[in-house]
């Protein structure tokens, strides 16, 4: 009796299991949830990769660290360039990419745009200053151009591959100045322009080795790290002063 008790709550719970892996509309993962930065780091790829049980589009975005940076505007002042206007901007993502399945962004509703943040225009970005959209829109735009001269936004999407009707990968490419800390990768489903499943994957970027050392004691101890970059200069012209005296001599 308790083996076929035993028997039945087993069968139970296969039931349930299996149910429950078809009820999962969306599931993706990547390949590597940790990028080591080390001395002559290039930049990396990583894949992503997933299944959906419902035909859709998949749209994979990117968010990195964020930041505050601040946009000045250069205005000619009797003949000389100058900063005249400035906006600063809080939480602004490092590193921005996305990638959407074959025609996902023209059925994308520039409502639904801005809801997700689907696309580098549609990040949102918050001011300091009290100022209206419009007067902000053009320092935005700069701020995006400038991320994307740099290679830390992507302002065309890469393309999500789907392998079947369930399947799906892309390739997510990280560059050299890629910055570090906790990033933010998620993944929407969507059905005539609508997000019916989202799904969020966590991913580390950190930096290792003696550059990585010399890194984090700058920032946890600046005026000793000041101190100690003015000693070894000092002491690396003597050095050469030393050596060229030497040269000279013979």
């Amino acid at each position: 009796m308790k083996a076929m008790s035993r028997f039945i709550l087993l069968l139970s719970i296969i039931i349930l299991s299996n149910f429950a892996a078809k009820a999962e509309t969306l599931v993706a993962d990547l390949s590597d949830h940790v990028v080591a930065i080390t001395t002559g780091f290039t930049g990396t790829d990583l894949l992503l990769f997933g299944s959906v049980s419902d035909v859709g589009d998949v749209v994979v975005i990117v968010h990195g660290p964020t930041e505050e940076i601040v946009v000045r505007k250069k205005e000619q002042i009797s003949g000389i360039w100058a900063n005249k206007d400035s906006i600063t901007f809080e939480h602004v993502p490092s590193f921005y990419s996305v990638a959407a399945s074959p025609e996902a962004m023209s059925r994308v509703s520039s409502a639904v745009g801005r809801r997700h943040q689907i696309g580098a225009y549609n990040v949102r970005f918050d001011s300091k200053e009290d100022i209206d959209r419009q007067t902000a829109a053009p320092f935005k735009e700069a701020l995006v151009r400038n991320k994307t001269k740099m290679g830390l936004y992507t302002k065309r999407p890469a393309l999500v591959e789907m392998r079947g009707r369930h399947l799906f990968r892309t390739k997510v490419h990280f560059p050299a100045n890629v910055p570090t800390g906790t990033y933010r990768v998620e993944t929407l489903l969507l059905k005539e322009g609508t997000v019916i499943a989202a799904q969020n994957t966590p991913l580390f970027i950190n930096k290792l080795g003696f550059g990585a050392q010399v890194f984090r004691f700058a920032h946890r101890h600046p005026a000793l790290h000041g101190l100690a970059a003015i000693i070894i200069a000092v002491l690396a012209g003597l050095l050469a002063n030393w050596v060229f005296r030497k040269l000279s001599q013979n």
